[in-house]
């Protein structure tokens, strides 16, 4: 199981001494937003999974091959910072990572971090998405948002576990404690 660190100097550190970082968690957690923000900071090559990997414009999926050979090719770079959970890809991605940030806050305000941004996004691109795929709110996804402390979480847990990552990750959970991270990570 991942620690939750107690030490509020010691994110920072793991974060710092990181070359290849994984910014994983629920949707509407703030994963692109802290992601975006720690590349700039720690002058990393940010990643965004969904753009990057899996979408084409029209919603349209990448073939799954295509995928895994994507992000192997990026995660055998020197040095990164990738957002997305996307555990069918943790075989791919987990061995090459230094750290792990989870950001882990409660289901309400994961619930209001998509909601939000589908009314500031509605119908136009956002930015961690390819062009063609115009920002909506599905039943789909609330209910995905609504399950994933019971469907995702103990195979996070598990994946962190195997990879030897529980002592590197970074368990956030508010966005107060992510902006923080940010802010003293630079």
């Amino acid at each position: 199981m991942p620690i939750h660190v107690v030490d509020p100097d010691r994110p920072a550190e793991i974060v710092r001494s990181a070359d290849r970082i994984l910014v994983i968690g629920c949707p509407g957690s703030g994963k692109s937003t802290l992601a975006k923000r720690l590349s700039r900071a720690l002058d990393l090559g940010y990643i965004s999974m969904d753009r990057d990997f899996y979408w084409l414009p029209g919603w349209r999926k990448r073939p799954r091959d295509e995928i895994d050979r994507l992000i192997a090719t990026a995660a055998a770079a020197e040095r990164w910072i990738m957002d997305g959970t996307g555990l069918s890809s943790f075989h791919l991605r987990l061995p090459r990572a230094d750290a792990v940030i989870w950001l882990r806050p409660p289901r309400y305000a994961c619930l209001y971090g998509i909601v939000s941004r589908a009314f500031r996004y509605f119908g136009r691109d956002r930015p961690e998405l390819p062009a063609g795929c115009p920002e909506g709110l599905s039943l789909d996804a609330l209910a995905y948002i609504w399950n994933f402390e019971r469907d995702a979480v103990p195979l996070i847990e598990a994946a962190l576990r195997d990879y030897g990552l529980a002592n590197s990750t970074v368990v956030i959970t508010s966005r107060a404690a992510a902006s923080r991270l940010a802010a003293t990570s630079a």
